[in-house]
C-alpha cells in the first residue's frame, strides 16, 4: 500500500508503476497455474490399474492419462481422438522375483472398457498380437507373438537381459475394430548397466551378411509430414542388391518406431507397413513422425528363412 501522506513530500510515481506490474505478473501466474491444474492429460500414480487403448490405427492423435500397477506397472492410455468410440484396456502378469536371462512367462488379458474379456480378435500380419518389448533406454528390442488362450487371455515365455524399466507394447486388432496398442511396464531390480558404446546416427548397419542403407537420414525429416523411409539391402560379400528376400508377417519387411521419451506412451509407438512392389533390394515404408524429437527405428526381415534385425537412429524436425 502506499501511505497518502508521503504524496505530499515526494515523487512516488515510479513506485506506482513497478506495484502495477507485480499485480499484472501475479495475475498472468494465477491464470497459467489454473491451467495447468485444469484437468487433462496428467500422469496420475494409482494402483492396480491398467492401460486403455482406443481402438483406433492413429495412435499418435490420443491423449494419455499414466497409472502404475505395482507388480506389472501398467501405464495407462485413454484414447480421446473423436473417431475412437471402442476402447480396450490390457493388463499383464509376471512373476515377483524377475531375474535377467531367466525365463519368464508373461499373461496379458485384454479387456473392454467395461471389464469385460475380448473373445475375438482379428489376424493382422499373420497374428492375432503383435508384442514388441523395449528397455525404456530403447538399448533393447523384441519382436514376439503371444499365443492366445481364449477369453481374451494371450501367455508368452520371454527372458529380459538386464535390469531396468522395460514398456511392452502389445499390438492387436479386436475382432471388427480397428488396430489397438496397448503399453504396459514391467521392472527387472538392479543396477541398469551402462551401454558399451554410444549409439550414434549411422546410416549403414551389417547384420549377419547383409548389408542395410538408410536412404532418408540425408534428408530433413518434418513431424506430421508422411515421408518415405527406403532401406537398401545388400549382400556383403556380393555387394549386390539381394533378391531373395522372403515374406515377413506377409510383407517384405516389419518396421517398429519408437519415440525417445522420459516416459513411453503409446503416442511414442509406429507401426510402420510396407509398401508393395519394391524393386529388388529395397523394403520402403510411408509413415509419419507425429512429434520433433529422436526415434528409433527397428527394421526386420527375412532372407534364407533368418529373421534379421536392423537399427537406425533418426532426428525429426
Amino acid at each position: 500500500m502506499i501511505d497518502e501522506s508521503d504524496l505530499n513530500h515526494r515523487d512516488v510515481r515510479p513506485q506506482v508503476a513497478i506495484f502495477k506490474k507485480k499485480m499484472k505478473l501475479l495475475t498472468r501466474i494465477i491464470v497459467l497455474t489454473s491451467l495447468l491444474l485444469a484437468p487433462g492429460c496428467s500422469s496420475v500414480t494409482k494402483s492396480g490399474e491398467s492401460e486403455i487403448s482406443a481402438s483406433n490405427s492413429n495412435h499418435a492423435a490420443h491423449q494419455h492419462n499414466l497409472s502404475t500397477d505395482e507388480q506389472g506397472k501398467v501405464i495407462e492410455h485413454m484414447g480421446n481422438d473423436a473417431k475412437a468410440k471402442y476402447y480396450t484396456h490390457a493388463k499383464v502378469a509376471a512373476p515377483k522375483n524377475l531375474v535377467p536371462n531367466q525365463p519368464v512367462n508373461l499373461l496379458i488379458e485384454i479387456q473392454d472398457s467395461t471389464g469385460k474379456s475380448l473373445d475375438k480378435f482379428d489376424v493382422f500380419q499373420e497374428q492375432l498380437m503383435h508384442l514388441i518389448i523395449v528397455r525404456d533406454d530403447l538399448t533393447t528390442f523384441d519382436h514376439l507373438h503371444p499365443t492366445y488362450k481364449g477369453n481374451g487371455r494371450f501367455e508368452i515365455s520371454t527372458t529380459f537381459s538386464s535390469p531396468g524399466d522395460y514398456s511392452l507394447f502389445s499390438d492387436y486388432t479386436p475382432s471388427g475394430q480397428q488396430e489397438a496398442v496397448s503399453l504396459m511396464q514391467i521392472k527387472l531390480p538392479g543396477s541398469v548397466p551402462l551401454p558399451k558404446s554410444l549409439e550414434k546416427f549411422e546410416n549403414t548397419k551389417v547384420v549377419l551378411n547383409s548389408q542395410v542403407n538408410i536412404s532418408s537420414l540425408n534428408k530433413n525429416i518434418q513431424a506430421g509430414k508422411e515421408v518415405n523411409l527406403r532401406f537398401s539391402v545388400k549382400d556383403v560379400a556380393q555387394n549386390q542388391p539381394i533378391k531373395d528376400l522372403q515374406p515377413y508377417l506377409g510383407e517384405r519387411g516389419h518396421l517398429v518406431i519408437i519415440k525417445s521419451s522420459l516416459t513411453l506412451t503409446t503416442a511414442d509407438y509406429i507401426h510402420a507397413h510396407a509398401l508393395k512392389h519394391s524393386p529388388d533390394g529395397q523394403i520402403e515404408f510411408l509413415t509419419s513422425f507425429p512429434q520433433p524429437g529422436t526415434y528409433k527405428l527397428w527394421l526386420q526381415f527375412n532372407r534364407n528363412g533368418k529373421i534379421n534385425t536392423a537399427d537406425f537412429w533418426v532426428n525429426v524436425v
